[in-house]
């Protein structure tokens, strides 16, 4: 998210908040932060999980029983159950049904098996995440070039629709030029006609990983856990605007770090020695 989202004022009389966002291209859906209500035992059971499941990815909902009985709490299946649904959680094992994320007809192969990735904008990943905050959650979306690594864009919102989506990727493509693969899940956001005729309409190959394996998205996996860890459990946010601060500066950091997988700084390593990384 750039730093056109602070020019959108939501007392300015000249202009509505809808007409200013399509003058500045600033997805509405990035300005409204309305958390969720849940009561405060679930929001503590979900952080509890989602710490947990960042770590653990291929646990599910007995594992979870056993973890939070454990910790003094009383809990069941069918509650764990709910609370998964809610964070948009999936246990990655293997199931017979591959069809209920999403439409068969929308489903795609997995393309990133063996390929070498050896140029910017030939594979992007995305995926959407869980944020646990003081007092609610929201939902984190980005898109990632894999050969940098670099962020390209990314949104909050309290849904996980597919126009959301489809509105960051559009930044990033906008912003950036189309890459040559797009990989994602099996969810329902993608496993939409709005996600793959946008995309394929655009000549983009459309890949997703294959149900149950953990590693498929690995790439963009490890940047939850590092903004997780490195930022999101550290510093709970009070509301959706301090979420949209933290999240911008973390994504500002992680860009123009040197990592380890790469050894360069991601927006170096995108951009390339001739030109200046944005």
């Amino acid at each position: 998210m750039k730093d056109r989202t602070t020019l959108v004022c939501s007392d300015y009389k000249g202009l509505s908040i809808r007409k200013q966002c399509e003058v500045l291209e600033v997805p509405r859906s990035s300005l409204y932060y309305k958390p969720k209500g849940e009561n405060e035992i679930n929001l503590k059971l979900m952080g509890i999980m989602d710490r947990h499941l960042t770590d653990h990815p291929t646990e599910g909902v007995v594992s979870m029983v056993y973890l939070l009985t454990g910790l003094g709490f009383v809990v069941g299946p069918k509650r764990i159950r709910r609370l998964f649904r809610l964070m948009g959680r999936e246990t990655l094992y293997r199931r017979k049904n591959l069809t209920k994320s999403g439409l068969r007809e929308y489903i795609r192969p997995y393309l990133l098996r063996n390929l070498k990735i050896e140029r910017p904008n030939q594979v992007w990943v995305t995926d959407i995440t869980y944020i646990p905050m003081q007092k609610g959650f929201m939902f984190l979306t980005a898109v990632m070039d894999v050969y940098s690594r670099r962020i390209l864009s990314w949104g909050i919102s309290n849904s996980q629709d597919a126009k959301w989506c489809k509105q960051v990727i559009e930044e990033a493509i906008r912003e950036n030029g189309k890459p040559e693969i797009v990989n994602s899940d099996q969810g329902s956001q993608y496993t939409s006609a709005l996600w793959i005729n946008y995309l394929e309409g655009l000549d983009i190959k459309v890949s997703m990983d294959g149900k149950g394996r953990a590693l498929d998205n690995v790439y963009i996996e490890r940047f939850w856990k590092s903004i997780k860890y490195d930022y999101i459990y550290l510093n709970p946010s009070e509301d959706g605007y301090d979420l949209l601060k933290g999240v911008k500066w973390y994504i500002e950091y992680y860009n123009q770090k040197v990592h380890h997988t790469t050894r360069e700084k991601p927006g170096e390593r995108y951009y390339g020695p001739t030109r200046k990384a944005a």
